[in-house]
């Protein structure tokens, strides 16, 4: 094993104590905590729920000894963190994570599990946490999801959804819940909140950044990579000119856009609603920049493959 800090390396399943770990809708913090005994300090792990302090402490029996436990260890803890919007919660912005886990994602019990407006609002919040997750990684980093993988679960193609995230599935393992000893699932809504749900068949779905392109154009020059809803929103006319001038002779066009695009950029997103602030809007610059490096090293190793060609 190696050592960590003058520590030994301790692994449980996907997780070590090496990676710097960030748990999403934690219920009652018993897989944080099976995660923390595993390791035998939890210094690594930034635990968040949904649910305030408050309401936790009244949903959940176990749910006082679980936070006893992880600060005792030094986990973080967060409580009142939305999956959909967590890249903006004070605490995690300027925050990257090796490992990004979302247990059983679920958008709250509101009738029959088939019904198709409960599937279209439990595939927008796991669309939501992927969307965020996917800006908070570490370089090779990766998002799990452990997921019931039976009807009518599957009919939410969380592979198509990390797909729209600029996401690649990289794995589908089989999830055991006694590999985790003490962790118990929770409903985590309702009146029985704090009850086990069948479980079943279940997997591990894990993604990685993907640094490949969806779109290609006939001569191989064009490309439109993947990004937010948010960045398209706003730098949407920029890329799609940018895209048309590929095929051109020319680029002094596509040069002299750039500082244009910022600035309509800057504007349209300061005026889309009360209290935007600066880190908002670098967070989207960040991704334009991400999604440009893509770009230039596609078309870098596209010309590199024509000189080999001729």
């Amino acid at each position: 094993m190696a050592e960590i800090w003058g520590r030994q390396e301790r692994r449980i399943t996907h997780y070590s104590s090496a990676q710097s770990i960030l748990l999403v809708g934690e219920g009652d913090f018993s897989f944080s905590c099976s995660l923390a005994m595993a390791f035998g300090l939890a210094t690594n792990i930034v635990a968040t729920s949904f649910d305030t302090y408050e309401i936790l402490m009244v949903k959940y029996k176990g749910a006082y000894a679980n936070l006893a436990v992880l600060e005792i260890m030094g986990a973080t803890v967060l409580h009142g963190v939305d999956a959909t919007q967590m890249k903006n919660f004070p605490d995690l912005r300027l925050r990257k994570f090796d490992r990004i886990i979302y247990n059983f994602p679920h958008a709250g019990f509101y009738g029959k599990e088939a019904n198709p407006e409960l599937i279209r609002m439990h595939r927008n919040l796991v669309f939501g946490f992927l969307m965020n997750a996917s800006t908070m990684l570490r370089s090779g980093g990766e998002i799990h999801i452990n997921h019931k993988t039976k009807a009518p679960f599957n009919s939410w193609r969380i592979e198509d959804l990390a797909s729209e995230c600029s996401l690649l599935c990289i794995g589908k393992d089989n999830f055991r819940i006694e590999d985790y000893p003490g962790y118990q699932n929770k409903r985590g809504s309702g009146s029985r909140s704090d009850e086990p749900f069948p479980l079943g068949e279940c997997r591990t779905f894990k993604f990685k950044l993907n640094p490949l392109f969806d779109g290609n154009s006939s001569n191989g020059l064009t490309f439109r990579p993947n990004c937010s809803n948010e960045c398209r929103w706003i730098f949407g006319r920029y890329l799609d000119h940018v895209e048309e001038t590929f095929g051109r002779s020319s680029y002094d066009d596509a040069r002299r856009s750039v500082h244009e695009a910022l600035r309509v950029g800057y504007e349209t997103y300061m005026g889309s609603g009360q209290g935007r602030g600066l880190s908002g809007y670098i967070s989207i610059l960040e991704e334009l920049k991400c999604l440009s490096s893509l770009r230039c090293e596609k078309l870098r190793q596209r010309l590199l493959d024509l000189d080999r060609m001729y």
